[in-house]
């Protein structure tokens, strides 16, 4: 049969992706905390959706452990389970090694690419996209750094970093895989904040940045791996 005309789809999507969105934010930053029960119509009031969106994104947010939702019963706020998070850091730091060791491999032939180009017309060229990755990574880094401790510019700079590694990997299976852990990890970094692992953390992004800039992909993907187990 054709296939529908018409857009009804898309915007369903998107409504349903928003209020995921929405309740989850408000359960990482803190603003519905462990314990707090989540009712439908006040969620849906609050969001100025029906019940029907609230509950697909609840049934989500169970998937991504922050949620208990029991069909029937009193739908709550996952309280922090220890293990559950321990598990989710080992799995989102292989994954991000991964990225890193990606990331390194496709610089280095990105870098052969354009030492074999000709010299001629350099000037007018556009920029190549490894120069533009690495310096949204030092952006980002400045930023974390430029947080003086405040923990929304701080973890929001945080993310951008090592979405930026993701995203030079080449690889976007590895964010899809990531999307269901990062809601625990960045919660549990909300809730136990603390402003003296920032400039920590930024070192260790800065020699992230040599290792991917001199494309050694070992390297790039031990030290992001460190760099993720070290927030435990």
């Amino acid at each position: 049969m054709p296939v529908p005309a018409g857009h009804a789809p898309t915007a369903r999507t998107l409504l349903r992706d928003n209020v995921y969105a929405a309740i989850r934010d408000a359960i990482v930053r803190g603003q519905l905390m462990p314990g707090e029960q989540l009712r439908d119509g006040e969620l849906g009031e609050w969001l100025g959706v029906s019940r029907t969106p609230v509950r697909e994104a609840l049934l989500r947010l169970a998937e991504a452990g922050l949620v208990r939702a029991r069909p029937g019963k009193v739908t709550l706020v996952a309280p922090e389970d220890p293990i559950a998070l321990a598990h989710a850091r080992t799995i989102a730091a292989e994954l991000h090694a991964l990225a890193a060791r990606l990331a390194a491999q496709a610089l280095a032939v990105k870098a052969q690419a354009m030492a074999v180009l000709p010299a001629a017309g350099e000037a007018g060229r556009a920029r190549p996209s490894s120069e533009v990755g690495l310096e949204g990574l030092r952006e980002a880094n400045a930023r974390l750094r430029a947080s003086s401790g405040e923990p929304e510019a701080a973890i929001r700079a945080d993310a951008e970093f090592h979405d930026v590694v993701v995203e030079l990997s080449g690889n976007p299976l590895i964010g899809t895989q990531l999307e269901l852990l990062v809601p625990m990890l960045m919660r549990a970094e909300y809730l136990h904040f603390d402003a003296a692992t920032v400039e920590a953390s930024a070192a260790q992004h800065e020699a992230i940045i040599e290792a991917l800039e001199a494309c050694d992909a070992d390297r790039a993907a031990e030290l992001t791996r460190r760099n993720w187990l070290s927030l435990s």
